[in-house]
């Protein structure tokens, strides 16, 4: 039996800022039990909810060296959907309303995360075969493995996978500052090493010193190898194409199924989805206050609003957006300029947009639910969990030919009769408006062949059943 350990900074259902947080919560319960025995660490924040803490158990504690300093380690334990969650206790670091701060905060709690992981597995007694880090906050657990941990009998022989969720975010900060609170030595600062122009990276580090590197989807796997895409890094994503595989991330199939969701008004499936679907929609108008009018092609967005995610794409030609055929329900925060932009657009056509400008798990369900297309005119994206939900609720998905979404999303082709969603390429407002155009017409004129582009979208598995199986298999090779 393989032994895996996940690190990462956060996790489903006890702490969550984005997708890292599903993926870390989602696929251990996936993987096949008889084979694989995984097991979580994670820190023991504040902000958990006390339900999760009351079921903590406390197991042991020891201090631990971060250099100059001597530092406390609590390790509490839980057991939550069958899956052993380790929680690393330290109140200095991990206090605090969320789970990231200031950058320079955030450098010196994580190295100290990433170094108690490991002077923990002893303590537990749990040694894995392989250690699975996330993100730019455990990208010192492959380097420390390297330099400190090598020497005794239980550390030798452990491999590690880096997985990046996103590129964009690496854990940068001065090389000087860095050198003090790691206590790594100046062997580790080279420009083959953790240094990156002049500075010291974490999420550097963990790729140089991991055996293998994956990211959330195959073409993001090979956008980051150029420069466009790769935040500096592209050179050493080449350096290591060899040991770089794209994995796409699946969504829970339990939580986002139609057919038995309970925050949506009628349950519906593949099958029934003509005649049912529609009385979500119905609902929804009523409940945001739109024009209730079956014929009036719905779009929704459930996003962040910042440049990343298309915004200023649709800036440029939202006006041409919200023609008298079309109701537009956004649901989201971010970026004061995107905020204001659909409230504006709210007030001035109160009768087909809706700007909802915070975040309700529950109006979600009932956007995917309710709508006839979902707009996602990413800039990058390194997976994309929105498109999938669409295309589980019988949503099509118009979405830039980018990343995971081009992975997920294949375009509709007339002539073929092929596709389960729409796709254009160039990050270009015009080109993604003559796309909303094209599957406007569609949905008038050819709804038939709407209709199939609903069913082909609703047959795809991207269960986090499917994407499992490929992570065995990368655990099985090394």
């Amino acid at each position: 039996m393989k032994r895996i350990l996940f690190v990462a900074s956060e996790c489903v259902p006890f702490v969550k800022t984005g997708g890292l947080a599903d993926v870390v919560g989602s696929l251990p319960k996936y993987l096949d039990k008889e084979q694989f025995d995984v097991r979580v660490m994670l820190p023991k924040y504040m902000m958990i909810p006390d339900g999760f803490k009351h079921n903590m158990q406390f197991k042991t504690h020891f201090y631990m060296e971060l250099n100059w300093r001597s530092q406390y380690v609590g390790i509490f334990e839980t057991v939550v959907d069958g899956i052993t969650f380790y929680l690393i206790d330290n109140e200095y670091y991990f206090a605090g309303m969320k789970p990231y701060g200031n950058i320079y905060e955030d450098i010196e709690k994580f190295a100290f995360f990433s170094r108690a992981c490991l002077s923990a597995l002893p303590v537990i007694d749990f040694r894995p075969d392989i250690i699975h880090c996330h993100d730019w906050q455990t990208g010192l657990v492959p380097v420390y493995l390297h330099d400190s941990f090598q020497g005794g009998e239980f550390f030798r022989g452990i491999k590690t996978i880096m997985t990046i969720h996103n590129l964009k975010f690496q854990g940068i900060w001065d090389k000087k500052t860095v050198k003090n609170i790691t206590g790594l030595g100046d062997y580790y600062f080279a420009p083959d090493k953790l240094e990156a122009y002049g500075d010291a990276n974490y999420l550097k580090g963990g790729i140089v010193y991991a055996d293998y590197v994956t990211t959330v989807s195959e073409s993001y796997a090979n956008e980051i190898r150029m420069p466009f895409y790769g935040e500096g890094l592209d050179g050493l994503m080449n350096a290591k194409s060899n040991r770089l595989v794209g994995i796409v991330n699946g969504i829970d199939y339990e939580e986002y199924n139609p057919e038995t969701d309970p925050y949506i008004v009628q349950n519906y499936n593949a099958k029934t989805f003509r005649k049912e679907k529609i009385k979500n929609k119905r609902a929804l108008q009523q409940e945001l206050g739109l024009e209730c009018d079956d014929r009036k092609f719905m779009i929704g967005i459930v996003s962040r609003l910042t440049d990343q995610k298309g915004f200023d794409l649709i800036d440029y030609v939202i006006e041409e957006i919200c023609a008298d055929d079309t109701q537009l329900v956004v649901l989201g925060t971010g970026e004061e300029k995107y905020e204001h932009l659909f409230r504006h657009f709210a007030w001035k056509y109160s009768n087909r947009v809706s700007a909802n400008i915070f975040y309700s798990n529950e109006r979600s369900h009932r956007i995917y639910a309710a709508c006839d297309a979902f707009l996602m005119p990413s800039l990058f994206e390194p997976c994309g969990l929105s498109q999938l939900m669409s295309l589980r609720y019988g949503t099509v998905p118009i979405v830039r030919e980018t990343g995971g979404l081009r992975d997920t999303v294949e375009p509709y082709n007339q002539y073929e009769g092929t596709g389960t969603g729409f796709g254009f390429c160039n990050y270009n407002a015009h080109e993604m408006l003559g796309t909303v155009r094209y599957a406007k017409d569609v949905y008038y004129n050819h709804r038939r062949e709407w209709n199939k582009i609903i069913d082909r979208g609703m047959e795809k598995d991207f269960s986090w059943a499917a994407s499992a199986r490929k992570y065995e298999e990368l655990y099985n090779r090394m």
